[in-house]
């Protein structure tokens, strides 16, 4: 073996591992159990129903497709993430960021306990491992769903920091972890300005072993990703992003991978 193969194996070894599990595809009809207005710009949404029971969901950011009626006699399909589902109580809860005016928020708005709701999915789990040592967890409230669920289900100890945007104090939210978390709270105006997030993370150290997760509106999330890899010289494979929304364009996302 030369030294570049070595250093080759060496570099693999030491790199993070992106498992992807699929799952059989299903559609549930599930009720509402419960409705909670978390903070001004998020409904928390309780499902049920025997339907669940083997709903599978293994990381925190799955996304399930929720159909909802498109406001002209049809249906619409949206997605959102699991962000916490008991396998015993058959519960399934899902948070709906009110940032716009579409049908899935439109529903959110106007659910009740006993209203009926189909799912479908998730189609499959990406599952982050490895020898990760911190986790940076970067969003807006959009993201807020998938943040939260990995901070509440990191092991003991582990070091996490979020830098999170929201439109005001009211929109913060608190976790229940055993991880070392270190959480940055953004107000801003805009959520399609990323100069607040990268002004806040140009104060964070980004150390080795840290993998960087990013979700926000499509053209935020390519400025910080770029950020991070050009100025920053964060490795790219330590590092993953989404565009879970796009400025002015309806059920748009994009995905940013090497």
């Amino acid at each position: 073996m030369n030294i570049l193969q070595g250093d080759r194996l060496t570099e693999v070894a030491n790199s993070p591992r992106i498992e992807r599990v699929r799952h059989e595809l299903k559609r549930r009809q599930l009720n509402v159990l419960s409705t909670e207005r978390l903070t001004p710009h998020m409904i928390r949404i309780t499902l049920g129903g025997e339907e669940l029971e083997d709903f599978t969901s293994l990381s925190a950011g799955d996304h399930i497709k929720i159909f909802v009626p498109d406001g002209a006699g049809g249906t619409t399909m949206r997605d959102y993430t699991p962000r916490r589902y008991d396998v015993t109580t058959r519960t399934l809860v899902i948070d709906f960021a009110v940032h716009d005016a579409g049908p899935a928020t439109q529903w959110a708005l106007n659910a009740r306990p006993g209203d009926m709701i189909q799912i479908g999915g998730p189609r499959g789990s990406q599952i982050i491992s490895g020898p990760i040592r911190s986790w940076l967890l970067i969003g807006d409230e959009t993201a807020l769903p998938s943040i939260g669920r990995r901070i509440e289900e990191l092991p003991l100890g582990t070091l996490v920091t979020s830098v999170v945007a929201v439109p005001s104090s009211e929109d913060e939210q608190v976790f229940e972890t055993k991880a070392n978390l270190t959480a940055h709270w953004i107000y801003r105006e805009n959520a399609a300005d990323p100069a607040r997030l990268i002004d806040r993370l140009s104060d964070i150290a980004v150390e080795p072993g840290t993998f960087v997760w990013i979700a926000a509106e499509g053209s935020v999330t390519r400025r910080i990703r770029s950020y991070l890899t050009d100025e920053r010289k964060h490795p790219a494979n330590w590092l993953r992003a989404s565009g879970y929304w796009v400025q002015g364009k309806a059920d748009t996302t994009e995905k940013f991978e090497d």
